[in-house]
């Protein structure tokens, strides 16, 4: 049975963007993060909670979503293999708690950094800063692609798409009208 630092090694090595991370980064970010499961379906996390880790994602998905006062909701973005979410990165650096949901779309495996151990690699390691950064900056540009659709595209082309990037290997896509509307972000 491999040990913890082998383990390690596995993790990392299936997320292509931790390939700069130097030896000492390695070595920290395997010693002080753990592993974590979520059945599909469970809230992973929750606005109004605390945040207390930084999570990157092994296998599965998320849904990261907002909810408005009128109870409406709009998807933000997913989170998969290798990703990271950026509300997460807010909120630790910001020490708030979180401003919107993150529900597993499967079953997932992440690798969960609690706080302390989040802002001792962000202080000594370059390659983790880079990684946490790069990550922040091309996911604020993939929201600001989100606002883009929402507010200025035409609804019969954001549905066009929706349904052909969501469909199966068959082109079926088992959705509700209300999981459209949360999808696209816009009434039912």
């Amino acid at each position: 049975m491999p040990g913890g630092a082998e383990m390690a090694e596995d993790w990392m090595a299936q997320v292509p963007a931790l390939a700069g991370l130097d030896e000492p980064g390695r070595v920290l970010l395997g010693s002080l993060s753990h592993a974590m499961t979520a059945p599909a379906g469970m809230r992973v996390f929750g606005e109004g909670s605390p945040c207390r880790a930084f999570l990157i994602v092994r296998s599965g998905q998320i849904r990261v979503c907002k909810t408005g006062e009128t109870g409406r909701e709009i998807v933000l973005y997913r989170v998969g293999p290798g990703e990271t979410c950026i509300v997460t990165t807010a909120c630790l650096m910001t020490s708030t708690d979180y401003d919107a949901d993150g529900v597993a779309e499967s079953d997932i495996v992440a690798q969960a950094l609690p706080l302390p151990g989040f802002m001792s690699l962000l202080a000594q390691s370059a390659g983790f800063r880079q990684f946490v950064f790069a990550a922040y900056g091309a996911r604020i540009a993939d929201l600001l692609l989100r606002i883009e659709e929402v507010a200025f595209g035409k609804i019969d082309q954001r549905l066009a798409s929706m349904l052909g990037e969501r469909a199966d290997a068959h082109g079926l896509l088992e959705m509700t009208h209300y999981d459209m509307a949360v999808e696209l972000g816009t009434a039912r």
